[in-house]
């Protein structure tokens, strides 16, 4: 398949992704040490939702559209808003509850995401290796010293970034998924990262679109001995191999240790409020456990 994020900006796939996100980084600007981002796939950063990619699709509408049509529990709410503000901000608006589907304008993507994050002394680097997209995140992120924008291919980044000098911080894998292999190359990849950053956070990011792909790549991730990994599912309704993407998957090693315990609260919600038809669901499983 191809995942080009400006044609699905804002939809289901991109809420969980990016409310995961969000919530990581809460967790990482818990100490006070600094930390480091590193993006390896990172799109533009912003996005037009009326413009001809998202606007041609309207995924967004079943996705943040569906998130900001009414409000959720005091424990939800609390949960999404570090992301929610990051996408208020975006559309300028300062505060989350002020969202609605008609101000929804602009899309945040997690460049943005990652910089609402970021405190003074952390830093973010983000990857782009398309030209074009690279020098239109760089206009985005110009004059601010915490975000450095690289022209390069995500998975060079992974050898010529890691280990990160603050020893803290996490790696968002977002891959678009244009070419066969995909999976294969996100194993190569992050048992790369990890030998080279073993306690670093990583957040990999992928589509499901059948069980034996899924179940063939969680194989090949418990194979390669790395501990401490986390798959997290979200589905809008069944998963139809031919049809559109009706759900998608993270996996984290090396989560923060309240993660799971706010998954148990977010998902539930979540799969609730974007479900579109039967088989709609989220969860959360050790993978490959401590």
């Amino acid at each position: 398949m191809n995942y080009r994020h400006a044609f699905h900006a804002g939809n289901f796939a991109d809420v969980l992704k990016h409310a995961v996100l969000a919530r990581i980084l809460v967790h990482l600007a818990a100490k006070p040490t600094p930390f480091r981002v590193l993006d390896t796939h990172a799109g533009i950063g912003l996005y037009d939702l009326s413009g001809d990619e998202a606007g041609r699709t309207g995924e967004w509408e079943g996705g943040i559209g569906r998130i900001v049509a009414a409000p959720f529990p005091e424990p939800v709410a609390r949960l999404l808003e570090p992301w929610l503000g990051a996408v208020a901000s975006a559309v300028g608006l300062t505060r989350p509850e002020h969202l609605t589907a008609a101000r929804l304008t602009r899309w945040p993507g997690s460049p943005l995401v990652i910089r609402s994050g970021l405190r003074h002394d952390d830093r973010a680097t983000v990857v782009e290796l398309h030209p074009a997209d690279a020098a239109t995140l760089a206009d985005l992120f110009a004059g601010d010293a915490r975000v450095k924008v690289v022209e390069l291919d995500g998975w060079m980044a992974v050898k010529s970034f890691l280990p990160f000098k603050e020893r803290r911080g996490l790696v968002l894998i977002d891959p678009p998924f244009e070419k066969e292999g995909e999976f294969e190359r996100i194993v190569a990849g992050l048992v790369q990262a990890v030998k080279r950053f073993a306690t670093g956070t990583y957040l990999i990011w992928h589509p499901i679109k059948g069980r034996r792909a899924l179940t063939h790549f969680h194989e090949a991730v418990t194979a390669t001995g790395i501990r401490r990994v986390m798959a997290v599912e979200l589905a809008t309704a069944a998963i139809r191999a031919d049809g559109p993407l009706t759900a998608n998957g993270l996996l984290i090693v090396n989560p923060p240790w309240k993660l799971a315990e706010e998954l148990d609260v977010l998902l539930p919600a979540l799969a609730d409020r974007l479900a579109t038809g039967p088989g709609a669901s989220a969860g959360w499983r050790w993978l490959v456990p401590e």
